[in-house]
């Protein structure tokens, strides 16, 4: 496990130690806790893929082939010169 240090006011760190005691923890664990549960509820950063979406311009290509990205086919004899 990696260790971080993060450097808290009298009255926080007084909490802490009190939250830790009545759940029969180390501060260590409360802190952990904590941390684990924002990770969870933070919202992801979007991909390329999802802004892209989003921006309306995925398949926006005219006259092309509804597969061009998937199909290995229309990519015979690309870079060939």
């Amino acid at each position: 496990m990696e260790r971080i240090n993060v450097r808290v006011d009298q009255r926080l760190k007084q909490e802490l130690e009190a939250e830790a005691r009545e759940k029969g923890v180390s501060p260590s664990d409360v802190v952990r806790q904590a941390l684990e549960e924002h990770m969870r509820q933070r919202t992801p950063r979007p991909n390329c893929r999802d802004l892209a979406e989003r921006l309306g311009i995925l398949g926006s290509a005219k006259g092309l082939p509804a597969d061009l990205s998937a199909n290995p086919e229309h990519m015979e004899g690309f870079g060939r010169d």
